[in-house]
């Protein structure tokens, strides 16, 4: 695999401990340390860093710590308002959104990490954080069971920074769950579901302040996703289980012809799920449990592909789906950072999507081979761009050694028509 379509699953812990493998290998590729992330309280900025919610067990107060890719350990600790714990970047990663346990969405400027704005956006704790396709509207849900929806422009407006907290009206607001939102997903056309302690997922479009459809579950379903199409949703359940379904709710009488819900099973798996991700274009669903497994499963029959017991990382409490880093600097820091950790009898070895087995070592020397290429490439740019620039001044080297040699020329030119003129008055 290509180190520009490589993906990383990174996960975060309440134990303190953050963790990126790889999707294609399973392999921990980087550990970092200093963090108690909560619940939906992970984040990736711009394919550059990792940003995570953080309490202080000694003093209660909130941070938002930042991690870059050569350190385990972070390098910017952001002081916050009050503890937070969902975190939303936006799309340029020049802002982060983080929601507060006083119903506050606080804007944090990225690098700086000054808090820009503060939203009275809920009465009670946000829970989590959603932003639609296009990146001009946020979701926030919270522990009063309500959905907020703001322009992201609102949300970063300094002309209000004055006023702490600013009280916005929210372009909507979705009531119709009866306990704290777990979970929000939206997809390219403004489809909209959402999670709820009181075990239902309830699906809204922008247009209706009432859901189209609720379907209420044995359990309750603490991560939703829905594939770019919005023909399918999938969910995670305290029970264990991962719930699928088919989504087709383009209108009311359609939505009343019911969703068809299958649940997946995993015999190795029995404690409460907490967060999900799919990888490769939606082909694939990862599931992350309480005690620290990680499920990978087949997004079109929900087949159960590889289970990896990370039980030495702690709980996890989120997961994120990283897809390409920005850049092979970022790659091999990765890989500085990487720990081999899985080790089989006769050597390494990694494990693709159609359960076929190749040698680690033939891979990492694939991936060293690319990195080589990589770094031939950009030589070879260098010296073309040396080459260039040395053209460049011999050029204009040569302009000028011509326009003095015309200049002297014009020179002794005029000087011998002096000496004729000379002579000829003389001779007259």
């Amino acid at each position: 695999m290509s180190a520009s379509l490589q993906e990383l699953l990174v996960t975060g812990s309440p134990d303190g401990c953050i963790t990126a493998y790889d999707a294609s290998t399973g392999f921990r590729a980087a550990q970092f340390k200093g963090s108690r992330t909560p619940r939906k309280g992970l984040t990736l900025i711009a394919k550059r860093f990792i940003a995570a919610s953080h309490v202080c067990p000694e003093t209660g107060n909130g941070y938002i710590h930042l991690y870059n890719w050569w350190s385990s350990t972070p390098f910017y600790k952001f002081p916050m308002p009050e503890p937070v714990a969902p975190l939303l970047p936006t799309p340029d990663g020049s802002y982060l959104l983080a929601g507060g346990v006083s119903g506050q969405i606080h804007s944090v400027s990225i690098p700086s990490g000054d808090v820009i704005l503060s939203v009275a956006a809920h009465s009670k704790p946000i829970t989590c954080l959603e932003m639609n396709d296009d990146g001009s509207l946020i979701f926030s849900g919270s522990d009063d069971g309500i959905i907020s929806v703001f322009a992201l422009h609102q949300l970063l407006d300094y002309s209000l920074s004055c006023q702490n907290p600013v009280h916005l009206s929210a372009l909507q607001t979705f009531i119709g769950h009866e306990s704290s939102i777990t979970a929000i997903a939206t997809g390219s056309n403004c489809a909209i579901v959402s999670s709820s302690l009181d075990c239902t997922c309830k699906f809204w479009s922008l247009m209706k302040k009432t859901p189209l459809i609720s379907i209420t579950f044995p359990c309750t379903i603490w991560d939703l996703k829905m594939d770019p199409l919005e023909s399918l949703f999938y969910g995670v359940g305290s029970d264990g289980f991962v719930y699928s379904g088919k989504l087709q709710v383009t209108s009311r009488n359609r939505a009343k012809q019911g969703i068809e819900i299958v649940p997946w099973s995993c015999e190795k798996q029995d404690k409460p799920l907490t967060s999900m991700a799919t990888i490769f274009r939606g082909d694939y669903v990862v599931t992350a449990s309480e005690d620290g497994n990680i499920c990978f499963w087949d997004a079109r029959n929900g087949e159960l592909i590889k289970f990896l017991d990370r039980k030495q990382t702690g709980s996890i409490s989120h997961l994120v789906v990283l897809t390409g880093l920005d850049g092979h600097e970022n790659v091999r820091a990765a890989a500085h950072l990487g720990r081999r950790i899985d080790r089989n009898v006769g050597g390494f070895h990694r494990w693709d999507l159609k359960g076929k087995m190749e040698s680690f070592e033939v891979m990492e020397q694939k991936m060293e081979l690319e990195k080589e290429l990589a770094v031939a490439v950009m030589e070879r740019k260098r010296s073309i761009d040396t080459l260039e620039l040395a053209l460049g001044g011999y050029e204009k080297l040569l302009k000028l050694i011509l326009r003095e040699v015309r200049a002297a020329g014009a020179t002794s030119t005029s000087g011998v028509i002096e000496d004729e003129n000379i002579k000829t008055n003389q001779m007259q």
